[in-house]
């Protein structure tokens, strides 16, 4: 559990039911060998969880409206939503030729447009988001007693680092976005806030929160995500329900190529296609699988060949 940092036994919150939930691709390019290594894992976890005799409810959630999708789109003048259903095809064909079992229920950022912002306007009722003249909502992160709780961090040393120059009408270089104003060229909706988006952050609790329930037994999602994503998913679910978000956290450990972290700008990112297009799926996981799910891999050239020898 992530949130101990302990090894505790499972107990659901309903005798025989899990309900589990983990963060999916934000559908910008082609899925890569690390969005392969998280979707493998928490596959299992459902699937182990069903051989022990246990009814899982799995939801896994493909952002598809956010910054790099609508610059993507823009460069390629295509619709923003359109050009993410395409590549949630791509990604769809991909997962499948790794043959890793389906999610239950797989959401859309863009189909919860209206519980978004009805979410956000309970926040705003409860004084713990604000509006700006903008036309922006921000979260009030020091109203949330609790925060940090998650990666171990304290308030008052999150302010190292953070950006001086704060965004027009926000009061607090601390707080996050739950809803962006619209600018020229993008696409939006209407909201009581004028034209705009959501944020990257609460669409998930949305999803979670709309699919099984205000508290859930699992939450996943790589190890990325700690900070400041699944700190802020917490902050923003927690105050509107006033329940625990999730019973257990797990995060997924990520991957290196050869040392370094993997990277577009480093050259060294693997598509999924691409893998299959050298080895068997099995061999792909296969070396998914030769360390524990929350740790990291670095992936060395050699190690397909080497897996391929140990399976054949």
């Amino acid at each position: 559990n992530s949130m101990t940092g302990k090894k505790e036994e499972f107990k659901t919150l309903e005798e025989g039911k899990v309900k589990m939930y983990a963060c999916g691709i934000t559908v910008y390019d082609l899925s890569h060998i690390g969005h392969a290594r998280q979707a493998i894992v928490y596959a299992m976890i459902a699937d182990y969880l069903r051989y022990r005799g246990y009814d899982v409810k799995y939801v896994r959630n493909y952002t598809d409206v956010d910054d790099k999708i609508i610059n993507r789109a823009n460069l390629l003048g295509k619709n923003a939503i359109d050009f993410s259903r395409e590549q949630i095809e791509e990604t769809e064909k991909d997962m499948a030729a790794l043959h890793i079992n389906d999610a239950d229920i797989k959401t859309k950022a863009s189909e919860y447009i209206d519980k978004i912002i009805e979410f956000v306007e309970k926040l705003i009722e409860k004084g713990i988001a604000y509006s700006t003249e903008k036309g922006d909502v921000y979260y009030s992160v020091r109203k949330f007693k609790d925060y940090g709780k998650l990666s171990n961090r304290k308030i008052d040393e999150l302010l190292n680092g953070v950006r001086k120059d704060v965004e027009e009408g926000k009061k607090d270089p601390l707080d996050f976005a739950l809803w962006k104003s619209a600018k020229p060229g993008e696409i939006y909706w209407e909201s009581p806030w004028g034209k705009g988006r959501p944020g990257w952050h609460i669409e998930r609790s949305v999803m979670a929160l709309n699919t099984l329930g205000e508290t859930i037994d699992i939450h996943g999602g790589g190890k990325d995500l700690v900070f400041p994503h699944h700190e802020n998913e917490i902050a923003q679910t927690e105050a509107l329900t006033e329940k625990e978000f999730a019973k257990y956290w797990s995060h997924c450990g990520l991957i290196k190529i050869n040392g370094e972290k993997m990277s577009k700008s480093l050259g060294n990112s693997l598509t999924i296609r691409d893998a299959l297009k050298k080895y068997n799926y099995e061999v792909i996981k296969y070396v998914m699988f030769l360390k524990h799910y929350t740790s990291d891999i670095d992936l060395l050239d050699n190690d397909y060949t080497l897996a391929e020898r140990h399976l054949y």
